[in-house]
Parts: structure tokens; sequence; C-alpha cells
């Protein structure tokens, strides 16, 4: 558990030095005069397509690697595994097949897009390369991650692509680049550049080779990876599409639909940064998770599940209380459009989905490297049977708000229900401990607290007091009430190197 919680800690230090990169992103996009909220709504359309189109071309080459890894690697030399040649040749074929499929539909694409949409329309095929990018980065993200190299990949993923993008809104503010068009067909080669720079490292330290003879790991284990591969990419098409979908339908039958999109984004930017600790989490268990699979040892993987609930509860919970205390008055403080205020009830449903789901801890991921991996494509029909026509429906009738609330139903409560009741009912593993409710309480006293005191004071000077009395309160008490095994260790250190 230390290499896990070394790890974790380091990969979601990284990602929160990429969110503060991205927050910067976020207030150039939103702030009056710079960009409109259709142009930072296509921003995020870009994003969100290219996450659906990285998901179908993939063909769950990252649901391979994870999987099968710790077979490859324990049973053949460097120069002949196989395993990364495959999934990348695999990957680059998908995507030829998703490009054609996107030249095949375009009208489709235009007749439901093109009168509330029309500039996604227009850059359309320039999606492709952002779509490229993503796809082979996920891949040797993957690779990376059975490595044990989180802290890179997220270096890459959190901080150099939104330093990318900052350097693109830089010189389009300072009008080097002339125009939304040239920045946006910039944007699209984002990520194909953080892709050539995890590839260029892994090659430059020979922790990756090339052979396309199939190895005796491939030939034992063919009829295995076919069948997860087919499982876990009906999954993973299901898993995408629930979370990109909020914002295509809003894009679609929404008047102004890309603003709408942007007023949405920002939204759910702001509930990512409640994400961020589960990705550092994720990334440094994925490969634990699966060797204890392997040795079936079911002790080390109810400890990995009830820690990375408690953990990601108290992060996700206090991150969310925390945004909100200060969601409106950042807005007028930091002069961004007031368009973006009708965001907030969106993001207060959304950020409850987002704590429920890192309280739940890593449910799909001790399914899906488990052998009942078939499962994550059950419960994720079902997320979509509840989600596709709630926020279709929903979105009609109550405007961005609708998706928001669908989401809180269908994933925050039914997807999370379902996961965590087969895990309990299969193998007796469990998330919650008494702890889990002490931090909801602890957490809702702390907001109370901290809402009512400060509640007339206003600009900065409310924000920091709000937030730092807080940050005391919550991680006094975090500490104080010991609600998790792992801060106790992380706070001894802290006091050692202050001499305390």
């Amino acid at each position: 558990m230390s290499m896990i919680r070394r790890q974790s800690i380091i990969s979601s230090i990284v990602i929160y030095m990429g969110f503060a990169v991205g927050m910067l992103n976020v207030y150039f996009f939103t702030k009056e005069g710079l960009f409109t909220p259709a142009q930072y709504g296509l921003t995020k359309m870009f994003m969100d397509i290219s996450i659906m189109m990285a998901a179908l071309a993939g063909l769950a080459m990252p649901s391979y690697i994870f999987k099968f890894h710790p077979y490859y690697n324990y049973h053949l030399p460097a120069r002949k595994n196989d395993m990364i040649s495959w999934a990348l040749l695999i990957g680059c074929i998908g995507f030829l097949l998703v490009m054609l499929a996107g030249w095949i539909f375009k009208d489709l694409v235009i007749r439901k897009f093109g009168e509330n949409s029309p500039d996604l329309v227009t850059y359309y095929y320039w999606m492709f390369p952002m779509g490229l990018g993503l796809t082979l980065y996920t891949i040797l993200e993957s690779y990376a991650w059975s490595i044990h190299k989180p802290v890179l990949t997220n270096f890459l993923k959190e901080i150099l692509w939104r330093l990318f993008t900052t350097m693109l809104i830089v010189l389009f503010i300072f009008h080097v680049i002339t125009g939304f068009g040239v920045f946006i067909k910039l944007y699209a080669f984002t990520f194909p550049g953080i892709a050539i720079v995890l590839f260029t490292y892994l090659i430059a330290t020979k922790q990756i080779h090339f052979t396309f003879k199939r190895s005796k790991v491939t030939r034992r284990y063919f009829k295995k990876i076919i069948s997860l591969c087919l499982f876990a990419y009906s999954g993973m098409i299901v898993f995408t599409l629930s979370g990109v979908f909020d914002s295509l339908v809003i894009a679609a039958v929404l008047d102004d639909g890309l603003s709408k999109a942007g007023i949405f984004g920002l939204a759910q930017v702001m509930t990512s940064v409640i994400q961020a600790p589960q990705r550092g989490i994720i990334a440094a268990s994925i490969a634990h998770l699966s060797k204890a699979w392997k040795d079936k040892n079911m002790q080390m993987l109810q400890k990995i599940y009830q820690r990375s609930s408690i953990n990601l509860l108290l992060f996700a919970a206090g991150i969310f209380v925390l945004i909100a205390l200060n969601y409106t008055e950042a807005i007028y403080t930091l002069g961004l459009k007031d368009a973006y205020l009708a965001g907030f009830s969106a993001f207060i449903l959304l950020g409850l989905t987002r704590v429920v789901d890192l309280g739940t801890g890593l449910n799909a991921q001790i399914i899906g490297t488990s052998n009942y991996w078939r499962f994550e494509l059950v419960s994720g029909i079902i997320l979509l049977a509840f989600m596709l026509p709630l926020t279709y429906f929903l979105t009609k009738q109550y405007d961005i708000l609708g998706p928001a609330i669908a989401n809180l139903i269908s994933q925050g409560i039914i997807y999370n229900l379902i996961r965590i009741i087969f895990l309990w009912k299969k193998f007796k593993l469990q998330p919650f401990t008494p702890a889990s409710l002490y931090a909801v309480i602890v957490a809702v006293c702390c907001y109370a607290i901290c809402y009512f005191g400060f509640k007339n004071i206003h600009g900065f000077a409310g924000m920091f007091l709000r937030s730092a009395a807080f940050i005391i309160l919550y991680g006094g008490s975090v500490i104080y009430f010991k609600l998790s095994p792992d801060v106790q260790p992380v706070w001894q250190s802290i006091k050692e190197r202050m001499g305390v």
C-alpha cells in the first residue's frame, strides 16, 4: 500500500498542478472580451468528440494491456513482448475505420448540429487529428501505467497538454494567431503532440520494443484476449458515450447550442477538479489490482477497495464544498461573463454525482481486472438505458440542468449501486467503513459554518476567508478524527519535515 499511496500522492500533486494551468485556461476562455461562450463550447465539443473517437478506434486495447500485461511481462523477455506492437497497430486500424465512418455520416452530423451549432460543422474534419492523438496516447498511457509510470503520463496529460493550450491562448490574445479559425485548427494538434512526447520517451528509455511475431503468450491467450476485447470494447463505448452524451444533446437540441455547451462545460470542468485524485489512484493501483487477481489475494483487493473509497471520498467532498462555496463569487470577482452563472445549479448536481462516484472507490477497476470483466458491459448497458432517454427529455424540459439531473440519477446512484451489490454478492467486497459516514457529516458541517460565517463578505477577501476557514476546519477534522489510515502517515511525514 505504501507504493500505491506514494504514487497516488505524487500523481495527485501533478494532476492538481495541471488543473492550476487548466483553470488559467478556463479563465481566459470565459473572461469577458476574449472568447465567446460558443467558441469555448467548440473547444469542449472537440474534446468530447475526440474522447468518443478514441473509445471507438482503440478497440479495447487499454483493457487488453491492463488485464494481460502481467502475463506478458512474466513469461516473455522484453524484446519478444509483442503486446504493445499489436495494440498500436490495431488502434491505428481502428482510427482509419473511424475516419471512414466520419466521412460517410457527415451529412447526418450536418442535419443534427447545423442549425444550433454551425461552427461544429465548419470545423468538422479538424476534430480527427485530435481524435488520432488521443487514441494513440490512451494506448501508450495504458502501457506506461502497467510498467509503473503513472506520474509521467499524468504530467503529460494534465500539465503539458494544458501548457500547449495556454501557449495557443497567449498567441491568440497577442494576435500572433490571427483569428479563432487558426486557433482551433492548432488546438486540434495538442493531443498528437503529447502522444509523440510519450512515444519518444518510451523509445529513448528502451521501455518499449516492437515485434509482430506472435509470442507464445498471444497464442496461448488469444481466445481470451478476443473475448475480453469484445466485451470491454462494448463496455468502453457505453461508458464513453455516457460521459459525452450530455454535451452532444445540448449542442444538438438547444438554441445557441455551442454557447450553452460552453456554460455547461464550465460546470463540468469544475467537477473534473473533484475527480483529479481518482485519476492518480487509478493510475497507481491498476497494476496492483491485476496482480492481486492473478494471485487470488482477496485481502489485498478488499484493502485497496476500502482505502480508495475513504481517501477518494475525503478528497471529493472537500474539493466539492470548496468550489461550491466560491463558484458564484468567483465569476463576479474574476470578471467572467455573467452567462456562466447559469451553470451553478448544474455544477451542484454534477458535483454530487462525482462525490458519490469517488466515494464508492475503485469498483470499476476491480471488476475490470477480474474474471468478471463482462459485468462492466452489463452495468454499462443498464446505465445507458437510464441515461440516454433521461438526458434527452430532461434537457428539452430543463435546459442545461436536465443533463445534470440525468447524471445524478443514472450514473451517481443506479450505476454505482449495481456495481457495489455485484462485488458484495460475488466476492464479499464492499468499500465502506464508519469513517465514510463521518466524512460526509464533517463536510456538511464545515460547509455550513463557512457559508453562514462569511456569507456577507465578497470579493477576493471573501473567497480567501471562506477557503482558508474551510481548509483548516475540514483538514483538521480529518486528521483529528483519523478518518483515513493513509492521511496519518502523510501528516506525520509533513510534521517531521517541518520539525514539529
